[in-house]
């Protein structure tokens, strides 16, 4: 018993450690960006004579506030997370408790916070009781599509939430049949250590029918809203791989079926390792090639189609040649990668080998983020900061520009990366308009598609993009950690099945010729391939 709590205590402090490493990383990436700002304000206070700093009065103005209102939102990045099944009976109220704590484990005392669940069945049957099984992965509104076999046939109402304005949180959910069920508990938009829950719905027994609903369990959970989580309960545990796992190139291990075939990178600094991998791109080169747009590192690195890393290049800074926030990356005609900037605000064009060539757009971008090539070798390139889609020549020549900040037809909010079919039709993540928008190769508005939510066909911020061979549309639903496909006018076929191995905030994605789907997973860092029939 002694050694076991010796065994306990060293993983406990080795995940420990992993989770404030991972932290530190982040917290010096906004260093990094607070310090780029000041240095420009600096260089524009002490520089630049009187009437230049008047002249660009806004651009400092705005870059001040960005970092006055900059923000860092609850994230949850443990390393643990268990099971909880447990019991409840038909047609009685079961409860939730959801207690939050702050970073230093502090119960928090005041509400406020954005609590939402969904209790969904997903089974006619009930699993084995006293079952201690790792949890299968069920089906929620949030993740995964249902199968016809455990498509609900009596949805239960929306759970009810209660805040009781002291940091802890009720939830209330009734189970109207016999059968297995889906408890996901969510806060600011992420899932709690373990969720969803399975619940499994009886029927009460005969000789305590009258007073079943004492015998319904409740579950009490603790949420800190830092960077560790912890779920406690008296059910069984069982623990569950941690999402950024250690291995740097890893094929299809997991007894759970789903489409991925390889996975690629893990948290580093080092080569064949990311922070915050954005854009990621084909190239027709040799047997075919994989560039990632390796942000928080300031590179792009370049794999096979098997994953292993051949090239990594880029210098961090803010001069010719250099990069400071890579974010696109797409591949020319020629073979040479075309690199949007975010930070430089500029797009950089490197040959197969890394040697910079030149760069286009600059002056002219605001916060370039996605970047593709069409049929006629024109450098597509959105621009989130400025919600806005220009065109360019590989000259650098502004062909056309279109697109404002805004919630109409043939405006944006925050746009993030672009794909063109066949026809030259250009279609446009809107991330904070929760759509896809579809324009003629002129910049002409021709149709959207798209909603905000998490039933099929909806999204929760859209980021990455492709297109295939049948003009069908491909589309990484960011806030929904999944991957939709839509035929050419919009309308939802399918998602690819990404179950086993769940994405964690989705970026930029393309398409090999054989088929296979490339995503950039910027929160697990790494990138994935999954089968995709077309």
């Amino acid at each position: 018993d002694r050694l076991k709590l010796i065994n306990a205590l060293n993983t406990i402090e080795s995940e420990k450690q992993r989770t404030l490493g991972t932290q530190l990383e982040d917290l010096e990436g906004w260093v990094q960006g607070v310090e780029s700002g000041c240095e420009f304000v600096e260089a524009a206070l002490t520089r630049c004579p009187a009437m230049e700093v008047v002249l660009v009065r806004k651009q400092l103005g705005e870059r001040l506030m960005d970092y006055a209102n900059m923000n860092v939102p609850p994230g949850t990045t443990s390393k643990q997370s268990y099971q909880v099944r447990s019991w409840c009976v038909l047609d009685a109220a079961g409860t939730v408790t959801v207690m939050t704590r702050d970073y230093r484990g502090d119960k928090c005392v005041t509400g406020g916070g954005h609590v939402t669940a969904a209790f969904t069945r997903t089974s006619n049957t009930l699993p084995r009781h006293g079952s201690t099984s790792p949890r299968t992965p069920s089906t929620s509104p949030r993740s995964t599509s249902r199968s016809p076999s455990t498509t609900p046939r009596d949805d239960p109402s929306t759970p009810q939430v209660l805040d009781l304005n002291n940091g802890t949180y009720e939830i209330g959910f009734v189970a109207p049949t016999e059968g297995t069920y889906s408890l996901e508990v969510l806060l600011y938009g992420q899932a709690v250590n373990g969720s969803p829950f399975t619940i499994a719905a009886i029927q009460p027994p005969e000789e305590d029918s009258g007073s079943s609903h004492r015998s319904i369990p409740t579950h009490t959970m603790t949420r800190q809203t830092s960077h560790s989580t912890q779920v406690t309960s008296r059910a069984s545990r069982a623990s569950r791989r941690p999402l950024s796992h250690r291995s740097s190139c890893s094929r299809r291990t997991n007894p759970i079926e789903d489409d991925m075939l390889l996975r690629v990178g893990r948290r580093g600094r080092n080569r064949g390792e990311f922070v915050n991998p954005q854009g990621i791109a084909y190239n027709n080169i040799k047997d075919g090639r994989i560039a990632v747009a390796d942000s928080n590192n300031q590179c792009i690195q370049v794999f096979t189609l098997s994953g292993e890393c051949k090239l990594r290049f880029g210098v961090r800074g803010r001069g010719t040649g250099q990069m400071q926030r890579p974010t696109g990356v797409s591949a020319l005609p020629n073979g040479n990668y075309v690199v949007a900037d975010y930070e430089n605000k500029w797009i950089s064009i490197f040959e197969p080998s890394g040697k910079y060539v030149t760069r286009i757009g600059n002056g002219k971008l605001l916060g370039p983020k996605g970047v593709c090539v069409d049929n006629n070798g024109h450098i597509i390139v959105v621009d989130n900061k400025a919600s806005c889609v220009c065109v360019f020549q590989q000259s650098g020549k502004l062909l056309t520009k279109f697109g404002n900040r805004g919630t109409d037809d043939f405006q944006f909010a925050g746009p993030h990366f672009a794909a063109v079919n066949s026809r030259g039709h250009i279609a446009i993540t809107d991330f904070h308009n929760h759509c896809v928008k579809v324009f003629d190769s002129d910049g002409e508005f021709m149709f959207t598609f798209g909603s905000s939510g998490e039933g099929n066909g909806q999204f929760n911020a859209p980021t990455g993009i492709a297109v295939d061979a049948y003009d069908n549309i491909i589309v990484a639903d960011w806030g929904n950690s999944r991957i939709q496909v839509f035929d050419a006018q919009g309308s939802f076929l399918s998602y690819v099945n990404t179950l086993a191995d769940p994405l964690y905030g989705p970026q930029g994605m393309t398409l090999a010729p054989d088929g296979q789907i490339f995503v950039a997973d910027s929160g697990n860092h790494c990138f994935k391939v999954y089968k995709y029939l077309q």
